[in-house]
């Protein structure tokens, strides 16, 4: 018989999802343009690559989030405001959604994610910077 998880990847999305701001493109895309936000892309460095980003995002790569957040850790990188509000994304909203739990269940105060992920910003006709060339 093979294994079942008590939790479903699914089902730990949807309850994370119950917790969290979850973003529309025109919300992200708002607070953009407000300004005051640091957005986290949390996608692997090969997605980012491949596919761009969202201007003006900052990479911090899901496997590494905690670990360069967390000040008590060896691999801190000062590079994000914990005061400040942050939104992240992946390519579909399901690793955002566990990653932005997560960094509340630390304590940061402000965070959110873009609920249909990189992938339904660029096909919500969002602003991409980075995509590699394709011939």
């Amino acid at each position: 018989m093979p294994w079942t998880p008590k939790k479903t990847v699914g089902q730990m999305v949807e309850e994370a999802k119950t917790r969290l701001e979850n973003l529309s493109v025109a919300q992200v895309q708002k607070e953009i343009q407000t300004g005051g936000i640091q957005v986290l892309d949390i996608r692997d460095v090969r997605e980012r690559t491949k596919l761009g980003y969202i201007p003006g995002s900052q990479h911090v790569p899901r496997g590494m989030l905690e670990f360069w957040l967390d000040p008590t850790s060896q691999y801190y990188q000062a590079k994000v405001d914990p005061e400040k509000r942050m939104i992240l994304y992946c390519a579909g909203g399901h690793r955002s959604a566990l990653a932005a739990d997560l960094l509340k269940q630390m304590g940061f105060p402000d965070v959110a994610h873009l609920e249909v992920g990189f992938n339904g910003w660029a096909a919500a006709g969002g602003a991409v910077e980075g995509a590699a060339k394709t011939s």
